[in-house]
């Protein structure tokens, strides 16, 4: 009865006990989210219950199976899988603390700085997004060798790996050179802020914003919805142009080709109260001046403001239309035309077909009466 009732004993105790703890824990992180609704922090450490209950569970089994005696016949097998799965649940556990962590720190300075430092908001999320795949994959790395480590064969293999550790890392380094090519260009452009989560770039004519950096890859996002994935080390290595540098402030041009007749000063009263008009534009500046002429046409330019890619788009292609719908109606001579006329007649002639003279056999004058016959 005893080999029965003391492994139920000490494994349910075990489950019961972390339940127990896990419950009054989250119970506790509920009641301090509700107080402080200020930082996000105890509503993300809630996302580490899972973890947390694992850990507490693993660590009270591991402590307590001698005194279970069950499956003694498999203890050196049970206790290195109990051991495997600490291990594990304990980075798991690292890896949501420290995300509760930096999404918090994150979170109250994009509050304090979103509206009078945006681009540098961006940075910082860019930053923290790459940090905590660096924290990831360290954390993974180590558990992974700690894992290893509880293996017999591979801790006498240890040394023998610490050893031959400078001719792999070379052997590796020269295989995988564009892998770490690419991995230091992400942390140069995490820390260099050379582009950040948000930017609106013009990679290859592609026009974009950045919607995902790793330490690998970028993604572009397209103003059609394409996705375009290259490796970090090209924006280290190559140009590219980001809009989003310093403030999204931007300046427009609108080009038309109109008569010279075309009325200038009513068309910037119009451009005026077009842009009065437009949500899009700032109101920090427009104008409208012709810069360049050809012997039928001028050109005219029209400079409008936006505070971002986004709105300067919406304001050009509003005043391009209006412009254009409101000249066609009220000032159609405006718009370029083909001017054609009746040429005037050559000096010496009266305008009449001239008659033709008979050639030899009167061939010229039967051409002239009957032409179908001759094609």
């Amino acid at each position: 009865m005893e080999n029965v009732l003391r492994p139920l004993i000490v494994v349910g105790g075990c489950v019961l006990l972390t339940l127990a703890v896990g419950w009054a824990t989250d119970l506790l992180l509920r009641k301090a989210d509700a107080r402080h609704h200020e930082t996000p922090l105890w509503g993300l450490l809630r996302r580490a219950s899972v973890p947390y209950q694992l850990v507490l569970c693993a660590a009270l089994l591991r402590g307590s199976y001698d005194e279970a005696r069950l499956l003694e016949g498999h203890r050196v097998g049970i206790g290195r899988v109990l051991t495997l799965v600490l291990i594990g649940s304990v980075a798991w556990l690292i890896v949501r603390i420290a995300a509760a962590v930096v999404e918090t720190s994150y979170s109250r300075y994009a509050h304090a700085r979103a509206r009078t430092d945006p681009a540098r908001v961006r940075r910082v999320r860019t930053q923290v997004s790459l940090i905590m795949r660096v924290v990831t994959a360290v954390v993974g790395v180590v558990a992974a060798a700690s894992m290893l480590l509880t293996f017999p064969a591979m801790r006498a293999a240890g040394a023998s790996l610490l050893a031959s550790a400078g001719v792999l890392g070379i052997v590796a380094g020269i295989a995988a050179q564009s892998t770490l090519g690419n991995l230091f260009a992400g942390l140069q452009i995490a820390f260099g802020d050379m582009v950040r989560l948000g930017d609106t770039v013009v990679v290859n004519g592609e026009w974009g914003t950045v919607e995902e950096i790793t330490l690998t890859f970028l993604t572009v996002r397209t103003w059609d919805e394409r996705r375009i994935t290259m490796p970090v080390s090209y924006f280290t290595a190559n140009p590219f142009e980001n809009w989003s540098r310093g403030t999204p402030q931007m300046s427009g041009t609108v080009y038309w080709y109109l008569d010279h007749s075309a009325p200038l000063d009513a068309m910037r009263e119009r451009l005026r109260d077009i842009l009065r008009d437009c949500p899009a534009w700032d109101g920090r500046t427009h104008n409208l001046t012709v810069t360049d002429t050809t012997p039928s046409t001028m050109q005219v330019r029209a400079l409008v403001t936006a505070k971002d890619a986004d709105d300067i788009w919406t304001v050009r292609v509003e005043v391009r239309e209006r412009m254009i719908r409101w000249l066609a109606d009220e000032h159609p001579y405006a718009l370029p035309r083909v001017t054609t006329a009746t040429a005037p007649p050559v000096p010496g002639h009266d305008g009449a077909v001239p008659h033709a003279r008979p050639g030899r056999n009167g061939e010229t004058r039967r051409r002239a009466e009957h032409p179908a016959e001759h094609g």
